[in-house]
């Protein structure tokens, strides 16, 4: 047995680094600061005054989420300032859908080792998509933990609490046969299917990070990575001046899985495949891959990141709404009555 003294550095732990590395992220995490937020970076537990004021019966919404293996892909090709953008989008994006305003966001980091230059770059990217969705970045832990994860190896995990009056709520409780289903362009893959992304890509046709993705003038890397659109501000806007009766957010299981999920048992959604523009990466994934159809829409987005269930004279409407704040939307489908025996999604 040897007599040398050791220090959690000698086990793997750069205490120092974790401090320098807390000191240069703090004018990241202020910057996302709202009015509501009491104290300081670096409590034990951080505060936020929730304003009761501007509500009756505030209900909180939480959600938690992480980016999966699309972590991967920033790994690959060294950039890591749009997976905290991945982060935030797919909490506050789940908040939304029940028309909850975001409030604030803690995050969770795990490394292998330290490398302050990388994980300011994941900071800065949370920072930009909590600004973006309007929420505090709040808190969050960094855990070092040699001998769990490599050296150059990470993880993400998302914590987000909104808001919402009780009384508009969005469950989907309104939704009747009839009612249109708008759809909100996503941004490319997003966050979900990255398993099978990169089963196709590495896997099966041996391509790497710097060459270009099959029939696009772009690199694998720069589609792969990516990141995923907020909605909260758009959604947030259409709330506010037109009768929502659902929301979906397209994540994983796609179309199949997550639209059901606000329908009433009576309803079905009718899904129209040729109704909005599908970006091409589906396109090159479906063909590298030899992907079953049903499997692509159940998989991946297609190109709709958020559907809006709305009555039928309010699509229109919406859609220009949409087109005055940039975005590109479309009518997609309806709601059916659904037949005994078939599925609560059908796609035509």
């Amino acid at each position: 047995m040897e007599d040398t003294s050791l220090s959690y550095r000698d086990a793997g732990v750069d205490i120092d680094g974790a401090n320098l590395f807390v000191e240069k992220m703090k004018p990241f995490v202020k910057s996302t600061f709202r009015k509501e937020v009491l104290g300081n970076i670096g409590g034990f537990g951080a505060l936020f005054h929730l304003d009761v004021s501007r509500y009756r019966h505030p209900v909180l919404v939480s959600c938690t989420d992480g980016v999966g293996t699309k972590l991967k892909i920033a790994q690959l090709t060294g950039k890591h300032d749009t997976v905290g953008i991945d982060l935030v989008a797919m909490n506050v994006n789940d908040l939304i859908v029940q028309g909850a305003e975001p409030l604030f966001f803690l995050d969770y980091l795990a490394i292998g080792k330290m490398d302050v230059d990388r994980n300011l770059a994941i900071i800065e990217g949370i920072s930009k998509g909590c600004v973006d969705a309007g929420c505090a970045l709040i808190g969050g832990e960094t855990a070092e933990m040699p001998g769990f994860y490599k050296e150059d190896e990470y993880d993400l995990a998302g914590f987000a609490v909104g808001a919402v009056e009780r009384e508009k709520i969005i469950d989907g409780s309104e939704i009747r046969v009839g009612d249109a289903l708008v759809g909100i362009a996503s941004s490319g893959i997003h966050s979900n299917g990255y398993s099978l992304v990169r089963k196709v890509v590495f896997d099966r046709m041996k391509l790497t990070v710097d060459d270009l993705m099959p029939g696009m003038g772009i690199t694998v890397g720069e589609e792969l990575i990516r990141p995923t659109k907020i909605y909260v501000k758009v959604v947030m806007n259409l709330i506010k001046t037109f009768p929502i009766k659902g929301i979906v957010h397209i994540t994983g299981g796609g179309f199949f899985d997550n639209i059901p999920r606000i329908l009433p048992d009576p309803c079905r959604a009718l899904i129209r495949k040729n109704s909005w523009e599908v970006p091409p990466v589906f396109q090159a994934l479906q063909d590298m891959g030899r992907i079953d159809e049903r499997e692509m829409h159940r998989v991946f987005n297609m190109g709709i990141g958020i559907i809006l269930v709305v009555p039928e004279k309010e699509a229109k409407d919406i859609l220009d709404r949409l087109s005055v704040q940039g975005e590109k939307g479309w009518i997609i489908g309806t709601v059916e009555k659904k037949d005994q025996n078939r599925e609560g999604v059908i796609i035509v």
